[in-house]
């Protein structure tokens, strides 16, 4: 099964923390054989919103309400810390728990939760920022 990873990519991009050294060749995507999918990507851990970028795709992602859970998990990646230096090598993926539930799905419930426009760094702040 060949996903239409378009509008989520497009919608990743926008995020603020995002890690872009290579534009959008730094997204990676792929299906798996089940007709599953995964996308993943890097924030910037130094940038003010990274944290914040985590846990609004973890609240989305993993556990939006106890009845209306998605159909994916969101959750960091990393090769052992020992190995190639921590933090600058972790990343996060986004994987889809059903063949059904598309990128572009899934592009449309972020859009939806997230700050609008998600790029617009004045719209994620929260009462504690002021």
């Amino acid at each position: 099964m060949s996903h239409d990873f378009e509008p989520l990519l497009t919608f990743l991009e926008k995020l603020p923390a995002i890690k872009l050294p290579a534009g959008r060749k730094s997204i990676g995507a792929g299906s798996y054989d089940s007709g599953n999918w995964w996308v993943k990507f890097s924030l910037n851990t130094d940038h003010p919103l990274a944290w914040r970028h985590v846990q609004e795709l973890g609240h989305v992602l993993n556990l939006l309400s106890i009845e209306e859970r998605l159909p994916t998990v969101f959750k960091p990646v990393s090769p052992p810390p020992y190995m190639n230096g921590g933090v600058q090598f972790l990343s996060w993926v986004i994987e889809s728990t059903s063949s059904e539930f598309t990128p572009a799905l899934c592009a449309k419930w972020l859009e939806g939760r997230l700050p609008r426009p998600v790029s617009d760094l004045e719209l994620w702040k929260t009462d504690d920022d002021e």
